[in-house]
């Protein structure tokens, strides 16, 4: 039997012939990324050498700009450190800074073939990269700045065929919600998307994928190398690499089948997000309180401009906050120029810095008690992005910017077909 990507990523970075699931490997790491949280007062701890500062990036990102002191004191030490090794991967506030997951994948920091730490859970994204990414404790992403190394011991793979197109108002989001609701947790398994529908979507819309992939709990989430992606690499970076793809008879624990063009905008309702994906008719007319369009996932500048296009022309409902956040400056200064934050702006979108915020429930959108919000971010799970009362359902942008017209849950195909 062959192996999977991941195998044959793990196998190449032990100079091992062959890796299979079960198996514990000591891995070369090529990319550590630390983010502002990494230099928290209350866990940092001053490092007297890094194996390769080359190798480190250091985004400030979930609480841009400090909202506190404490956050303050964070990217205080994290200039400190930055400074001490001469890091020249740095993203502090400003120019360009934004979304660690986005950062990397706008930078093409995570290179194919390749193995990328942080400590942040949606670190997976870069899998839309052909890169094993994976988010590991803060002791870990310590060790692997120090020793350039880490472990991991080597999960099952279950790979996604995607067949087909996605229609005008269903997303990558919707596919997302679609395996998440039709099979539910992936624990200590990893993910595989390719097939001849993998082509039709764009890297942003693969990159929805990969992110989300953190909610299923899988190990990792990689996607198959193709033109579209090396050109895109090849075009930031003059780095070498080597892109990998599976072997034809690699073992994989399942192939499953998801026909892009079938598939209709879901929702999934609050509390979690595996085994919880409905149709959106089925949350029509709950009413919502707060809309967020943003967060490693869909903060891209296709997601926005989506929303841009159901907004186009009409406004939000008065009782609504739509707070809309791009997930990179870089993607905030193409959508000014586009227009589509004009767009979002004159709907009655509040349009924030590049930061994790309200996603994560720390600041630029907290949900009160008892409030219900729709959003197109990471994680609906009760507490996450606010009281533990407030009630968030997750669906893609065009969802939200809908139903923030409505002032409802409402289907996007309404204001897209």
């Amino acid at each position: 039997m062959g192996m999977t990507t991941v195998e044959k990523i793990f196998a190449r970075k032990t100079k091992q012939r062959k890796v299979s699931p079960g198996d514990l490997v000591t891995v070369e790491v090529d990319t550590v990324v630390m983010i502002d949280n990494s230099f928290n007062p209350s866990r940092w701890r001053e490092i007297r050498k890094l194996h390769d500062p080359r190798k480190v990036v250091v985004v400030f990102d979930h609480r841009v700009p400090a909202p506190t002191v404490h956050a303050a004191i964070a990217h205080r030490n994290g200039r400190k450190f930055v400074e001490r090794f001469g890091i020249e991967r740095v993203h502090d506030v400003g120019f360009d800074q934004g979304i660690s997951h986005q950062v990397v994948f706008d930078k093409a920091y995570g290179l194919p073939g390749t193995v990328l730490v942080c400590s942040d859970s949606h670190t997976c994204s870069a899998g839309v990269l052909n890169c094993l990414a994976r988010g590991v404790g803060e002791p870990d992403v310590m060790y692997s700045a120090i020793m350039g190394e880490t472990w991991f011991r080597v999960g099952e793979t279950i790979r996604y065929e995607l067949h087909g197109r996605l229609s005008p108002a269903v997303t990558a989001k919707d596919a997302f919600l679609q395996i998440a609701g039709q099979y539910g947790d992936h624990a200590n398994q990893n993910v595989e998307y390719g097939g001849p529908g993998l082509a039709s979507l764009s890297l942003a819309a693969r990159k929805t994928l990969t992110t989300m992939s953190a909610e299923l709990s899988a190990e990792f989430a990689v996607c198959d190398p193709d033109d579209m992606l090396l050109d895109y690499v090849r075009s930031r970076t003059a780095e070498p690499f080597e892109p990998v793809s599976p072997d034809a008879d690699a073992n994989y624990l399942d192939v499953r089948k998801v026909d892009l063009g079938a598939l209709q905008p879901l929702v999934a309702f609050p509390d979690t997000v595996v085994d919880n994906s409905r149709p959106v008719s089925e949350a029509a007319g709950i009413r919502i309180d707060q809309a967020f369009i943003g967060s490693c996932a869909n903060g891209t500048l296709e997601d926005l401009q989506i929303a841009a296009r159901v907004l186009q022309g009409r406004r939000i409902a008065p009782s609504v906050r739509l707070i809309v956040t791009p997930g990179s400056q870089q993607i905030y200064r193409e959508a000014l120029r586009d227009g589509t934050l004009a767009a979002l702006s004159d709907a009655g979108a509040i349009v924030t810095p590049s930061t994790c915020g309200a996603c994560g429930g720390g600041h630029l959108g907290v949900l009160g008690p008892n409030e219900t919000c729709i959003t197109a971010s990471t994680r609906n799970f009760k507490g996450r992005m606010g009281d533990s009362s407030a009630r968030i359902y997750m669906g893609s942008p065009a969802t939200v910017a809908a139903s923030a017209i409505r002032g409802t849950i409402a289907d996007p195909r309404e204001f897209l077909e």
